[in-house]
């Protein structure tokens, strides 16, 4: 492996430095920090539209060793900017897999940076905050990379949706589905669609920037709001159509992104976490049945409780039994309801997929 392994460097927006080793691309990326605690899924990880802009930190020791499969992703391509890991396994032990690691990083030009202390980088940013990075193989002078991490935009207040949202319109499922679905899409999993087409669902899929108006057109049964990248307030033109979407009498379900819009459409304000919660095993408390679900989370923004608590049409239906952050709400006066977290997550937790179950009844009502 030593013969793949060449100089890199991780250089934090505090000035904090690790040095380590780049492994196939050679290259700069740069983006927020962020690390998940999941022990599998890393290629679902690695495609999930919502990291788009981000680099990230695997806090499992071992990455690539089940390697890679064309059917394990959530969108076309890799959206994470880079990856930080401790040990890159070059060769992988899965028969069904098409390709190692290594060789999936190659073919997307994208960094990889391996041997690093990722428990010490992990601690330093829990400690700290998250903040912005760059990770090098190509550049090793401190001071040309300091300059460049230097414009690198905060994440708070930055719009990323635009960069991954469908440019046209499409279809999933069958036409002759019982239910016609209107998907929003502001950075769309996968694995969300295929659980909605698995509910007798055809769907299509929007661009952002699409009208209430444009979306009524097709006559669908309900509405669907996804995931994404980004600060949610800066999405303003999608925070007016989500009202129209709302008060139009509809199902309307939203996850992640999607939950967080339908807050601002009803006047609940963001905040930019600490750190975010992403992983495969965040608890949380479903108010209704006081059953714990083991969830799948991947967000760096939260939505306020104090404001929830001071609108009477408004209920927490879900909250994050580490740090009691909202986890989930409905509206009482509308046939709407959203969570911060991901049912539809595989692999992972399964707790929650009767979401999509209380969206297809919703809709039947």
């Amino acid at each position: 492996m030593k013969e793949f392994k060449k100089p890199g460097i991780l250089l934090l927006e505090d000035g904090t430095i690790y040095h380590g080793h780049s492994i196939g691309f050679e290259g700069k990326a740069t983006g927020e920090l962020c690390f998940n605690t999941g022990m599998t899924g890393y290629q679902e990880i690695f495609t999930d539209p919502s990291y788009y802009g981000q680099l990230m930190i695997t806090t499992n020791a071992h990455i690539g060793n089940y390697g890679v499969h064309k059917n394990e992703t959530e969108s076309d391509d890799m959206k994470i900017s880079g990856l930080i890991c401790k040990n890159f396994n070059l060769n992988f032990s899965r028969a069904a897999a098409n390709e190692s690691l290594r060789e999936y990083f190659i073919r997307q030009d994208k960094v990889v940076l391996c041997d690093i202390d990722t428990r010490s980088v992990v601690r330093h940013i829990s400690d700290k905050g998250a903040m912005n990075a760059i990770i090098s193989s190509s550049e090793m002078d401190i001071n040309v990379l300091k300059n460049e991490l230097s414009n690198v935009p905060s994440m708070e207040g930055l719009e990323l949706s635009s960069f991954v949202t469908t440019k046209e319109p499409y279809y999933c499922g069958d036409e002759n589905a019982k239910y016609k679905i209107a998907v929003l899409d502001l950075g769309v999993k996968k694995n969300i669609l295929r659980c909605l087409v698995d509910r007798d669902c055809y769907l299509k899929v929007f661009p952002m920037s699409t009208s209430y108006e444009t979306m009524c057109e097709w006559n669908p049964d309900g509405f669907f709001l996804s995931n994404g990248p980004g600060d949610p307030s800066s999405l303003h033109s999608v925070i007016q159509e989500t009202k129209k979407i709302i008060n139009d009498g509809r199902a309307v379900f939203g996850i992640c992104l999607g939950h967080q819009i339908i807050a601002l459409s009803e006047n609940i304000s963001t905040y930019k976490m600490h750190n975010g919660h992403r992983g495969i095993n965040h608890p949380v408390i479903n108010l209704s049945t006081r059953k714990a679900e083991v969830t799948s989370q991947n967000h760096g923004f939260s939505i306020s409780r104090e404001d929830i608590d001071n609108n009477p049409d408004i209920e927490i239906t879900h909250l994050n039994l580490n740090d009691s952050t909202v986890e989930g709400i409905k509206l009482n006066n509308r046939n709407c309801f959203s969570v911060q977290f991901h049912p539809e997550s595989s692999p992972g937790p399964h707790d929650s997929q009767y979401l999509f179950d209380q969206f297809i009844n919703n809709i039947k009502k």
